[in-house]
């Protein structure tokens, strides 16, 4: 597995552990949970209704079909796989073309270790993925970008089969003045270089107040020379640009970057491993080119706001982020944030780590996604709940029964 993910990603073999520990922690949280989680959920019962027993109980959706991102290509396809499967559905997998070397490894392991009943692994480009949507699954679960996963909710309505979608977006970071900046920062720095910033929930981009942020771009700046040495490019932690597209798009904003004077630190590249160096970036309004779509790279724009009142409002201006990130000692600050955002998911003092809880539903809303997993959300998204009302006979009252006159004021005194 480290070896496959160095080859498609160049990823160092810590941060290529972190998929597999995930995977991990998913399969003990479920071997222990699950007898719960299959137990049928009794609910009450209105008088009209009694005596009886109401219930839930999940049952599977059947065959389900799991569509992989290439970021982090084991994780993100074993780890609604173990939901599916816990669930008791069958599985037809598709890894990521773009990480061929996952993509293979994950297919020889499923046809090692699983029937082809039970789970298959599907590999191929776009067009194969295309072909399986044109199949009938009883559920599909795609992880990537907006642009393909209107497709796949496009392709799912022909059937009205339902779907989740993971998708991502630019995910805010706020930084008040109060935050502990050296912990502010580390986090920052690491949070957006991990994977070269190829992190869905990743900070894209950071609002901070003016009185902090010459102090944290010298801290970050620091930081990153602490993590990737003085010419990061020849860092063995650092991972690479995924494949050609993606480094040119990249480079290309940086580039225009670098001509405009923005670049607060970093901006160095290598075209042959596709590495970009963690760069700074300064940007005076969301106006600016690295502010227009999600980066998905080791660029990190950063914008002064007058106020955390200026930061809500620029978060609101735009899609629903799969993550938001505030850094502030203040209570107060983080309640706002709950209270006048919508977001996937919160991270207050920290990055990234929200996604490392087994018992923490992870998913998005609005453009970044729908449908949750991890835990026990795994199982219900891919879960029928079955409502069932269990009667007995003994007891059978005449007044739901024709004739009805001289019954309605008695069944409106009944039933209020």
């Amino acid at each position: 597995m480290l070896e496959a993910l160095a080859a498609d990603l160049g990823k160092p073999a810590l941060e290529a552990s972190f998929e597999l520990v995930a995977i991990r922690q998913e399969l003990r949280l479920t071997r222990r949970r699950l007898r719960r989680w299959m137990a049928p959920r009794h609910l009450s019962l209105e008088l009209s209704l009694r005596p009886g027993q109401a219930f839930q109980q999940a049952e599977p959706l059947g065959c389900v079909l799991i569509i992989g991102p290439w970021n982090y290509p084991f994780q993100l396809c074993l780890h609604p796989l173990v939901s599916a499967l816990a669930a008791g559905n069958s599985v037809v997998l598709k890894p990521s073309e773009h990480a061929p070397r996952t993509a293979a490894l994950i297919a020889e392991a499923v046809a090692a270790y699983f029937p082809t009943e039970v789970v298959q692994v599907v590999c191929g480009d776009g067009a194969v993925a295309a072909q399986l949507l044109e199949e009938q699954f009883d559920h599909i679960f795609f992880t990537g970008g907006g642009r393909v996963g209107r497709l796949v909710m496009a392709a799912a309505a022909r059937h009205l089969t339902p779907v989740t979608l993971e998708l991502g977006g630019k995910s805010p970071a706020i930084v008040l003045a109060d935050a502990d900046l050296a912990v502010s920062a580390r986090r920052l720095a690491w949070g957006r270089s991990l994977n070269a910033g190829q992190t869905c929930i990743a900070p894209d981009h950071v609002l901070v107040e003016p009185a902090a942020a010459e102090a944290l771009v010298q801290t970050m700046a620091r930081d990153l020379e602490r993590f990737y040495g003085s010419d990061p490019l020849q860092s063995p932690d650092l991972g690479a640009i995924v494949n050609q597209a993606q480094y040119d798009r990249l480079s290309g904003l940086l580039a225009g970057a670098q001509a405009r004077g923005q670049v607060l630190h970093g901006g160095r590249c290598d075209p042959e491993r596709r590495r970009i160096e963690p760069t700074l970036v300064a940007v005076s309004s969301g106006e600016d080119p690295l502010m227009q779509e999600e980066l998905f790279g080791p660029l990190l724009p950063i914008q002064q706001v007058e106020s955390l009142d200026r930061a809500l409002e620029e978060i609101r201006s735009r899609p629903k982020p799969l993550a938001l990130y505030l850094f502030s000692h203040d209570r107060r600050a983080q309640q706002r944030v709950l209270n006048e955002t919508s977001s996937g998911g919160v991270c207050f003092n920290d990055v990234v780590m929200q996604a490392g809880s087994s018992q923490l539903p992870f998913g998005g809303v609005g453009e970044s996604g729908m449908g949750s997993y991890h835990g026990e959300a795994g199982f219900l998204t891919f879960s029928h709940l079955r409502s069932v009302l269990r009667r007995p006979f003994w007891l059978d009252i005449p007044l739901r029964y024709p004739p009805y006159a001289g019954k309605l004021a008695l069944v409106q005194r009944l039933l209020g």
